[in-house]
């Protein structure tokens, strides 16, 4: 019940984006099992400098963290939203557990391999770890877990994923945080920073296609779950970023003159050659914006983690209101 639930969200919001102008389709479904694996892919490369920043941070700053992270209680529940491999919480979570600190991991993300996988590598590697994933839309999950509400929790929100919404989106979603998250309640939020603007374009438009076919997977998955005929070779990639607002944006640009059929949909969309379609924004914030976001949603910035070169920061809100 829950997949057709989706693949019915899918079916809208692709209908309303190809119908839109300029036309866009959400990001959010860039993430099915195949666009997760492209994504390792992303990470491992030596111009995607986020994965490897958050990663020095994590390594190097272990202990601060975790005094951070935790709850003077008996108990916590620590959640993370988008999980994937959790190559770098997974230091964390040793941590904690080599410091007999009591907590519960929930990991939550919309691909079911995913969480396959890393169930199975954490209890290889963690045997002791109580653990709980769940596969589906974060604030459907979240919410279920606001029955508990005398647990404290502190939400994982990792890897500048906060990066991909609009400035309205970003807004909503902190705003969801904060409806879910009791006073005490603490969120741990990663931001690229604004840099140099040739440093971000290496890591966006990189030379070995993978992001490329990060964004093609979307039409793929167009394809098998809604019956549409996109042709991939008819489409370019093509990314910019505007060191002004910090935003880096994706494209698929049709290189001729087509109609896209989507079947599900009983809808054709014609493209005119060299029409873009909107695909990603992975904003680049400052120290200011990220402290307005906090305060304007009932949190405060209680400590920020940065790594040597200020590329990244993880910062941590705490719910005051």
């Amino acid at each position: 019940m829950e997949q057709k639930i989706l693949l019915s969200q899918l079916a809208s919001d692709t209908l309303k984006g190809l119908s839109a102008n300029p036309k866009f389709l959400l990001s959010k479904y860039f993430y099915d099992d195949e666009g997760s694996l492209i994504f390792q892919d992303i990470m491992h490369m030596p111009e995607y400098y986020l994965t490897d920043c958050e990663s020095k941070i994590f390594s190097e700053q272990t202990s601060k963290l975790c005094l951070a992270l935790h709850h003077k209680t008996d108990f916590f529940n620590l959640v993370e939203l988008g999980s994937g491999d959790g190559l770098k919480t997974k230091i964390l979570l040793k941590h904690l557990l080599e410091k007999d600190i009591k907590f519960q991991y929930t990991p939550v993300d919309i691909s079911a391999i995913a969480n396959q996988q890393l169930m199975e590598s954490l209890k290889a590697e963690l045997p002791a770890l109580q653990v709980e994933a769940k596969t589906g839309d974060y604030f459907t999950k979240l919410k279920s877990l606001n029955g508990h509400a005398s647990i404290p929790k502190t939400i994982l929100f990792l890897g500048s994923n906060i990066g991909n919404f609009s400035e309205e989106e970003t807004i909503e979603f902190i705003g969801q945080l904060a409806a879910y998250s009791n006073v005490g309640d603490k969120v741990l939020l990663g931001f690229d920073l604004k840099k140099s603007p040739k440093i971000i374009m290496d890591a966006y438009n990189d030379p070995h296609g993978h992001t490329r076919r990060f964004n093609l997977n979307h039409l793929i998955r167009l394809n098998r779950e809604l019956d549409a005929d996109f042709d991939i070779r008819k489409f370019e990639h093509h990314t910019t970023y505007n060191p002004q607002t910090g935003d880096v944006k994706s494209f698929l640009i049709s290189n001729i003159e087509q109609i896209v059929r989507l079947g599900a949909l009983e809808k054709s969309f014609r493209l005119k050659k060299w029409e873009a379609i909107f695909m990603e924004r992975s904003r680049k914030y400052d120290l200011q914006t990220v402290e307005k976001l906090a305060a304007n949603s009932g949190f405060k910035v209680a400590q920020n983690f940065t790594d040597g070169r200020n590329y990244f920061m993880d910062s941590l809100w705490q719910k005051i209101t």
